[in-house]
């Protein structure tokens, strides 16, 4: 199919690409040509300049690093000279690629390169951006430089393939291939993203802005995503466009991203963007909609959808395979199929310049299509039975979609639907066959509500000797059932009078809508009431009277310590020794009963010992009890638990709680609870052991308490501090320091540190072989530091110069491996520096012998 036209303004168009070409002339670089291409319409080709100026950021901050200006290279002229017959009139297609080629070596870094050129204005004709004259545009990439640890410097941008000489006619499709190539091998993937503004009028920047750069303002129904509106897409696999052009001729301003994915992750997105002019032409064309379908006659009439104007000649086929007759030369004709079936249209176009254009459409003539439903329901909450009753002559019925009106649906044949509340609801059924054929039927479903019927019990109890009013609640027409010893059975509230046990069902009618329910009423001949016998409790508790009885009234006496006399479980909480009496009544049966409550006291206990004790520490715990026997718990940090005056130990803060028990009164055990707060382990540290020259001054820093008392006081400037300053004669070989660390509540611990005293100036020491074999004894070659403030590294060599080990840490050594693998025997070189504390550098460089 014809594709686009792509025509550049003053206000470029254009792309900015990049390949590596390898490492630069100094270590550390890389080295990239860099092509800037530029679209301009033919007759602008003079406002276009002999130079850009490129400017390179740091992608990673954005900051700008220097500006590289780059002479016009060439100036491409493409020129359209062949035209599809099809198009009408022929529009004029003709531009230039100016390119500017340069090649830079660049830094090598973790963050990457941003690479922009700007231009001050676009043309005034584009469609679809806001005040296009002054919106600037700029051309950018991005070298991309590590992700995820991993360094993608070493990439070249896609290859732009250009096929940018097709046309566009309003209103007509088309395709544009924006496909491009990438020497990596990287995989591609395509979109429409927004074009990207300046922040000045300059006509050329010099230097061009620092990132980011912002997008720019789309005019109603265009965007970024969609600049030729929402009827043109973009593959994203070929980057194809296509679709139906806009029906205004002009200029639009279209940006594709082409992002590069490298084992599946991204490393960068190169942006080629063009004016695209849709021009004042027509394509003759054969456009048919995939397929017709007639389910109610035998009638068709058809029409080209093609919007050209140029046709002169069109050639229907209705696609009969038994006669020849069933032809016409009508720009919309109509016809009426002879049977049913399903039968293929052709349509052929022609102008009389020679264009030809065919396409084919299915046919599907199937009448005697009817749809229709049936229901059955009245009220809400009762359910309606839906069923289908479409007539299909041919084929079967087998789709349907229903719509109960209350945004409820379902996808059987015959549904049953219960509604939720009452209303008029419209329900609609759409309705398919096996032949293609659909439609709808509507119609208007009342729900009515079902009348409200209240009823104040389901279940009551009546002596054989009384008469029981019933009662419902509600409007409309009542009748009790069954007519059983029962008064007024078409009221409301009815009298019965059963000898036996009956249920009794109320009705209640209102608009054709039905409600029930019922009341069973249990029928006694007398009754009886009793009491638990007669018991003690604790004092000061409370506790629930539970008579056994079918009563429905009771009364208690006396009221005293009650939560109600008239109830038939109240909660009693007797001050003393008490009797209480109860009378049970169902209607006229009545009953009586009586219990003795005898009260005795709880067990008293008491704990005293709430206190705070250092880590590792004990404490003595003392507990008094008026009762029979007790316990202790937990018993695991406790020594003679069966004592009330234990001893404990916990190693965290612990609730130590003393239970007693009572077997001559109260049968509830009583508790108390003591506290014991423990303070943590005092994390004494007076630092590693070290060495230091003699006279030289000497840091020590100790840690983990508020306290410190240092000992013994041998050259020390302060004894009572964390970080006293050592500094020693010599005369002794080495000295051993001890601090005792303390908290403020009084705990402490002690830690040591020695201090081996060299009578050498500052130097770092390297044994002259070890042996790495596991036995404890010098199996890992370690620097030994004298007098050295900071130690910079100790690096380990083979014969061949390959770095086996190197460390900055102070105490850590080789210890004879390399990547996990023993070394031989044989000798090594090793290179350590450190900074001594006078500030001078110390560096050592020597041999040693490793012995296996």
């Amino acid at each position: 199919m014809p594709g686009g036209l792509l025509l550049a303004r003053h206000g470029k168009g254009g792309a900015l690409l990049y390949e590596y070409l390898g490492v630069g002339s100094s270590t550390g670089t890389s080295k990239y040509k860099i092509t800037v291409q530029h679209y301009v319409n033919c007759d602008r080709i003079s406002d276009e300049p002999s130079s850009v100026y490129l400017g390179f950021f740091i992608a990673s901050t954005n900051a700008y690093v220097k500006t590289v200006t780059i002479s016009r290279t060439s100036a491409t002229n493409i020129t359209k000279t062949s035209f599809n017959s099809c198009i009408n009139p022929v529009p004029t297609v003709c531009f230039y690629l100016v390119t500017y080629v340069t090649t830079v070596e660049l830094t090598d870094n973790d963050g990457g390169y941003i690479l922009a050129e700007q231009e001050c204005c676009r043309a005034s004709s584009l469609l679809n951006i806001s005040n296009p004259s002054n919106t600037g545009f700029t051309n950018f990439n991005t070298i991309p430089g590590k992700i995820n640890n991993i360094s993608y410097s070493q990439n070249s941008s896609p290859t732009l393939v250009f096929k940018d000489t097709a046309v566009i006619c309003y209103s007509s499709h088309f395709t544009i291939d924006f496909g491009a190539t990438d020497v990596d091998g990287d995989s591609l993937s395509y979109a429409f993203c927004s074009g990207k503004a300046t922040s000045g009028s300059d006509r050329q920047p010099n230097p061009p802005a620092n990132p980011p750069y912002t997008d720019i303002t789309y005019t109603s129904g265009y965007s970024g995503a969609a600049p030729l509106g929402s009827n043109v897409t973009i593959d994203s696999k070929t980057g194809i466009i296509s679709g139906t052009a806009p029906a205004t001729t002009g200029d639009y301003a279209v940006t594709v991203c082409i992002y590069e994915y490298r084992s599946g992750v991204l490393i960068n997105s190169t942006k080629k963007e063009v004016l695209v002019t849709v021009a004042n032409c027509s394509l003759t064309a054969a456009t048919l909609d995939v397929s017709y379908i007639n389910c109610d006659n035998f009638d068709f009439t058809f029409q080209n959808q093609s919007t050209a104007s140029n046709i002169n000649q069109y050639a229907w086929d209705f696609g009969v395979t038994t006669i020849t007759t069933d032809t016409s030369s009508q720009p919309t004709p109509s016809y009426t199929y002879p049977d049913t079936g399903t039968y293929t249209l052709k349509l052929r176009v022609s102008t009389s310049s020679g264009c030809t254009d065919s396409t084919t459409s299915t046919i599907k003539v199937y009448p005697g299509f009817t749809p229709d439903f049936t229901y059955t329901g009245r009220c809400y909450l009762l359910p309606f039975q839906f069923t289908d009753a479409t007539y299909a002559k041919y084929g079967s019925v087998n789709s349907w979609s229903w719509s109960f009106g209350d945004g409820n649906s379902a996808t059987t044949q015959n549904p049953s639907h219960t509604y939720s509340s009452a209303a008029t609801r419209t329900v609609t059924l759409l309705v398919g066959t096996s032949k293609g054929c659909s439609g709808t039927a509507s119609k208007t479903v009342v729900a009515d509500e079902k009348p409200t019927l209240t009823l104040p019990f389901h279940d009551t109890l009546i002596c054989s000797i009384d008469t029981l009013p019933l009662l419902a609640y509600g409007t409309g027409t009542w009748s009790w059932s069954p007519n059983y010893n029962i008064i007024n059975p078409n009221t409301s509230n009815p009298l019965v009078y059963p000898k036996d046990t009956a249920v009794y069902v109320v009705t209640l009618s209102q608009n054709g809508c039905v409600n029930a329910d019922s009341i069973t009423v249990n029928v006694l001949d007398f009754i009886t009431v009793k009491l638990p016998s007669d018991t003690t409790v604790c004092a000061t508790d409370s506790f629930t009277l539970s008579p056994v009885s079918y009563a429905l009234q009771y009364l208690w006496s006396p009221s005293t310590g009650l939560s109600s006399s008239t109830v038939k479980y109240p909660v009693a909480s007797p001050a003393s020794d008490i009797t209480y009496h109860v009378t049970a009544n169902l209607g006229k049966c009545q009953d009586a009963t009586s219990i003795n409550i005898h009260l005795v006291p709880y067990p008293q206990v008491s704990v005293t010992g709430d206190t705070t004790i250092c880590f590792g520490k004990t404490t003595t715990l003392h507990g008094t009890i008026t009762a029979s026997s007790f316990s202790w718990s937990p018993t695991n940090s406790m020594l003679y638990p069966t004592t009330l005056n234990p001893i404990v130990g916990p190693s965290a803060t612990t609730y130590y709680i003393l239970t007693a028990y009572d077997t001559l009164g109260c049968p509830k055990p009583s508790r108390d609870t003591a506290i014991v707060t423990v303070i943590p382990k005092i994390p004494a540290n007076a630092g590693n052991d070290t060495s230091v020259v003699a006279g030289q001054p000497l840091q020590l820093l100790a840690s983990g308490g508020v306290y410190y008392q240092w000992s013994p006081s041998t050259g020390l400037s302060s004894t009572s501090i964390a970080n006293p300053i050592a500094i020693l004669s010599g005369s002794e070989d080495s000295v051993t320091y001890t601090v005792r660390v303390s908290s403020i509540e009084g705990c402490y611990a002690d830690d040591y540190v020695k201090v081996k005293i060299y009578r050498t100036p500052p130097d770092i020491f390297v044994p002259t072989g070890f042996t790495p074999n596991a036995d404890g004894r010098n199996d890992v070659l370690k620097p030994i530091l004298v007098g050295i403030k900071t130690f910079s590294y100790f690096r380990v060599y083979n014969r061949w110069g390959q770095l086996l080990y190197q460390t900055s840490a102070i105490g850590s050594g080789w210890d004879g491996t390399a990547s996990g693998n023993q070394q031989p025997s044989g000798t090594y070189v090793f290179v350590t520096e450190g900074i001594d504390y006078t500030g001078k550098a110390i560096l050592r460089k020597g041999t040693t012998v490793l012995i296996r």
